[in-house]
């Protein structure tokens, strides 16, 4: 029986958010068995958000959640990095209204995570297991899960760019598998399109250093950390908004040119079909009302190296 995990101790990283372009700080610390993973703001009221579908207010160019108004954003990276390492329980005090853009991929959140180390609760894991198949989407922009024997997304994007094209990967997504063939990719822009954001709030934080920049012709970047990582970075932001179902999922998600709005759509269908009973926000919110500092009832295990980065 798999046991539940959380992290040793408590790490802190800082940037600029992607989206705001503003200062940002986060700091990771232990949580108990089935409090999932809660972002804390600092409002006056330092409201707690859990990282769950229901929480998600807005999927324009990343996953924000927020409750009662307060909001955390772009949290997709650091759910991909968390879900990936198997960390089910954390909470996540967020200095800013955004969680760092870092280097525009998950590979730094999973070198924090892995500084933090893990720790196994004395609780079972509940693997959220795919037995009949669910679709949502259209012709051209779709997502499909089907039962597996473990979790598998097999991923085509199309873009009708000469510097993308048509680009398509597919992965058993174990730990290793994440952290050496997805977390690197970086997520991508195009430069006409920065005007049109920024102008909406989006995008100010963007730059060669946190995005792949595609240019007219090309990428403007010094060069691609993959062959394909434009759909490497879609499979990474696919698994951290489903990491939002708050349980590993056991089955292969087959996708093709989706997006935010549609990884949620996906996950609203697999709730509905496989969640019967909603876990209560005010559970969570109970747990989690004081730091956790030491944990009773764990079993540490030994520090993670960082070699296999």
């Amino acid at each position: 029986m798999d046991l539940q995990l959380t992290i040793r101790k408590r790490v802190t990283a800082e940037g600029i958010g992607l989206h705001s372009g503003q200062p940002s700080k986060i700091t990771l610390s232990p949580a108990p068995a089935d409090s999932g993973i809660v972002f804390r703001a600092t409002d006056p009221h330092r409201t707690l958000i859990p990282a769950r579908r229901d929480a998600v207010v807005d999927s324009r160019f990343a996953t924000t959640l927020g409750v009662n108004g307060t909001r955390v954003r772009t949290v997709e990276h650091l759910m991909a990095a968390a879900a990936a390492l198997g960390i089910d329980n954390l909470l996540v005090e967020v200095e800013g209204e955004e969680i760092p853009a870092m280097d525009g991929s998950a590979e730094p959140f999973v070198s924090l995570l892995y500084a933090a180390g893990k720790a196994t609760l004395v609780a079972p894991r509940r693997p959220l297991v795919i037995t009949w198949p669910i679709r949502v989407g259209d012709d051209g922009r779709w997502l499909q899960i089907l039962p597996s024997e473990d979790f598998r997304v097999s991923y085509t994007l199309d873009v009708d760019h000469p510097a993308v094209g048509t680009q398509a990967a597919s992965f058993t997504c174990t730990e290793q598998v994440f952290v050496e063939q997805v977390a690197p990719a970086r997520t991508y822009g195009f430069l006409k399109d920065v005007g049109a954001l920024r102008n909406n709030g989006l995008a100010r934080g963007g730059s060669l250093e946190n995005t792949v920049v595609v240019g007219r012709r090309a990428v403007l970047n010094t060069r691609l950390r993959y062959r394909d990582e434009f759909v490497r970075h879609k499979i990474l932001d696919l698994i951290g908004d489903l990491a939002l179902l708050g349980r590993p999922v056991v089955g292969h998600v087959v996708a093709r040119n989706a997006g935010h709005a549609l990884n949620h759509q996906l996950v609203n269908a697999i709730a509905e079909a496989f969640i019967p009973e909603a876990r209560s926000n005010r559970a969570t919110v109970r747990a989690l009302s004081h730091p956790v500092d030491r944990l009773e009832g764990v079993r540490r295990e030994p520090l993670p190296g960082i070699a296999a980065l």
